[in-house]
């Protein structure tokens, strides 16, 4: 894994990011009231994992809806408290309709540690392509590598760096 560009430029490239078709469903998903209301009651219902599906890859969402309120509410729990990167990376695809990019923005909004969300532009843009599936031990490299150069670089979150690689792989891709 490396960047494909200056880790210089990683503000520039996120200040760049417009993505106006997510933007409203992201700002409801990013706003401080919700996130530390789902950080406090460590789950999440099915409407709120519907709306992390929907801004992740709409064509996710009807299988959402095979889950169960309680199922939802439980095993988003379970990945929330888990105190097992293990856990918290394979329990949240025995929901339906959740498989790793899902369970990695789920992560990524509501979990108190950064979680990056893995997207076939962000690994573009850091020299990898999309596979169609990711075993454990490329998900902690994955997660990893984002901490570092968010911690390196001194970026507020870990947002900035994903929109960063989304944005530099939409133009440069």
């Amino acid at each position: 894994m490396e960047l494909r560009f200056c880790d210089s430029d990683i503000l520039y490239w996120a200040d760049r990011y417009s993505d106006p078709a997510s933007e409203e469903l992201e700002n409801e998903l990013t706003d401080k009231m919700l996130v530390n209301k789902v950080q406090q009651q460590k789950y999440l219902d099915i409407n709120l994992l519907r709306k992390v599906a929907k801004w992740k890859s709409e064509r996710r969402v009807a299988l959402i809806d095979k889950n169960s309120e309680s199922d939802v509410r439980e095993i988003t729990g379970y990945a929330l408290k888990s105190k097992s990167e293990r856990v918290r990376w394979g329990v949240l695809s025995c929901l339906d309709g959740v498989r790793l990019p899902t369970a990695s923005a789920v992560l990524h909004f509501f979990h108190e540690e950064p979680y990056p969300i893995i997207d076939k532009r962000a690994l573009w843009s850091i020299g990898l392509e999309k596979k169609s599936s990711y075993p454990f031990a490329f998900w902690q490299d994955y997660v990893s590598f984002c901490r570092e150069i968010v911690k390196r670089n001194n970026i507020d979150n870990m947002r900035t760096l994903d929109r960063a690689l989304w944005q530099f792989s939409r133009e440069n891709q």
